[in-house]
């Protein structure tokens, strides 16, 4: 760090010199507005860590008894893309405390409306101010989220939407244009009356029925020679979904492409390596974790089509900031605007 810098305290001058960005951004990352692309919010964020940056002055939270506490309830068991979430939520906690935001995470059992709502029920808007919230439609857990809003909590949906509860923002990509994204390779790949097998996670959350959607709907459109095989659901389990993917195989062995809409890839490219027309089978999944990554260096596994954990948890947390303080009307937010998706094949991955 420059002397000068490391004699005084570091100001947003300083933050936005060492970031590259103008103070106009600096100021919306530090307030939580939108406008701001993940990767330039990272600099930001990387370069107030540097700095080891904090705001002595600043209205909205000196107006404040307390700091901003934030809670993440995330799905356990063997999901590696919600594992990649808390993870991050853990990365991005110093920094958030620096600026007076405190974040945790609790695991939840995946695809558990129950425990979901036995969590959102425990919730204290005396000691939480937001949560963001990973759940299915079911209509207990609309009616949890409803309910804690109106006990003050702001809540917010990540990765998949509650568009009918009084969740205040989602977080997550265009799930509709994901199904797109992978109809439109798989389409090209696939030969004219080729069959394409699909295994979702849940049809009970949103964001699966979104790609799907989307992934029908473009096939239909753009190539209507093409037949769907399913989708069939495997919970977001590895085991589960290997023995879909090795049943849809062994039926269908003219299969030409397969689309996982949800988790459980680390039984896809197991079911893929031990079947004898496995390379052949174009593969579409969602998410950069280590058994994606390794299928796409295998050969495995032809796309990935990401929703950058990183970008996501820090747009939460930006959304968290402009909703608790309740610092602009709902129209200048842009809460609604979707993360961006990756799309990464092997020569891609650095």
């Amino acid at each position: 760090m420059p002397e000068h810098v490391s004699a005084r305290r570091a100001t947003v001058h300083d933050v936005a010199r060492k970031a590259g960005v103008s103070l106009a951004t600096v100021d919306r990352v530090l307030n939580g507005r939108p406008g701001v692309r993940p990767e330039t919010a990272g600099k930001v964020l990387d370069a107030i860590r540097e700095l080891d940056f904090s705001r002595d002055v600043s209205a909205s939270l000196l107006a404040r008894a307390r700091d901003i506490s934030m809670l993440f309830l995330i799905p356990g068991g063997g999901n590696e893309f919600m594992a990649n979430l808390a993870a991050t939520v853990a990365a991005e906690a110093r920094a958030a405390s620096a600026q007076r935001l405190h974040l945790a995470v609790e695991t939840v059992l995946p695809l558990d409306a129950a425990d979901l709502v036995r969590h959102l029920d425990a919730l204290d808007a005396g000691t939480c101010d937001c949560v963001a919230v990973v759940g299915s439609e079911d209509p207990s857990v609309v009616a949890a989220v409803d309910a804690a809003a109106r006990r003050g909590i702001t809540v917010l949906t990540l990765v998949s939407d509650l568009p009918g509860s009084r969740r205040k923002a989602f977080i997550g990509i265009d799930n509709i244009a994901a199904g797109r994204t992978a109809a439109s390779l798989l389409g090209r790949f696939a030969p004219e009356g080729g069959k394409i097998g699909v295994i979702a996670g849940s049809l009970g959350l949103r964001d699966h029925r979104e790609r799907l959607e989307g992934f029908a709907a473009v096939i239909r459109a753009e190539f209507p020679k093409v037949s769907i095989v399913g989708p069939l659901e495997g919970h977001d389990s590895g085991r589960e979904t290997e023995r879909l993917v090795a049943q849809l195989l062994a039926e269908h062995p003219d299969l030409s492409g397969l689309y996982n809409v949800g988790a459980g890839n680390e039984g896809l490219t197991a079911a893929l390596a031990a079947s004898a027309h496995g390379r052949r089978v174009r593969v579409v999944a969602h998410e950069l974790t280590a058994s994606t990554i390794a299928g796409l260096r295998s050969g495995a596994v032809d796309v990935v089509l990401d929703q950058n954990p990183m970008g996501e948890i820090r747009a939460a947390i930006a959304a968290a900031r402009t909703w608790v303080f309740g610092q602009e009307t709902h129209a200048d937010r842009g809460v609604d605007k979707p993360i961006e998706i990756g799309i990464f094949l092997r020569d891609n991955l650095g």
